[in-house]
């Protein structure tokens, strides 16, 4: 279920946030390539990671930002061939060109670059990590947990606003009609 894009920022100011939250921001905020162009994307990123970071949820929080594709863009790294179990999941190449992955927490190592393969699975391997749950199967079974990006150990990072060019109430207060963030 996809809910108003808004409801995360209710859900932290009323101390309601779940243990796990989807973001998607509407199309004008989203970034997609060959969508509204609106320039809010950036602002909505920051408005999110901005009233965590001001909230009490700070200090046992970790936010990946990610994008949904490769927006088209040339990269100059070839995907890696992997074949995936043909017994399993049918024959096939699973992953294509590398999509951008931000992690925001005080467990975060700082300025850190990781290495290491990482996919869309990492997120629901980590989750499940955290919360002791088996994996849901074919995207998260071979995938890593994201580990290698965080300290556990470190004193924990305090939260360093970012800027940006539009705030939460902006968000809030729009009353443009959403448009789909995948539509082009």
């Amino acid at each position: 279920m996809i809910l108003d894009q808004t409801q995360i920022l209710r859900d932290i100011t009323n101390q309601k946030l779940p243990d796990v939250s989807w973001v998607i921001p509407t199309g004008q905020a989203s970034d997609h390539a060959g969508g509204v162009n609106s320039n809010q994307g950036p602002s909505w990123v920051a408005s999110v990671v901005n009233a965590i970071g001001n909230s009490s949820y700070w200090g046992n929080t970790a936010i990946f930002i990610t994008w949904d594709d490769w927006g088209g863009w040339y990269d100059h790294v070839a995907p890696p061939q992997v074949l995936v179990n043909c017994a399993q999941w049918g024959c096939g190449y699973i992953y294509g060109f590398r999509v951008p992955l931000i992690v925001v927490s005080p467990y975060a190592k700082a300025k850190y670059i990781s290495k290491n393969q990482h996919d869309f699975g990492s997120i629901l391997k980590f989750i499940e990590g955290i919360f002791s749950l088996p994996s849901l199967g074919y995207a998260d079974a071979a995938a890593d947990d994201l580990s290698d990006c965080f300290d556990m150990n470190q004193t924990p990072l305090p939260f360093q606003q970012i800027p940006s060019a539009l705030d939460a109430q902006f968000f809030l207060n729009d009353k443009t009609p959403p448009t789909d963030p995948d539509d082009d």
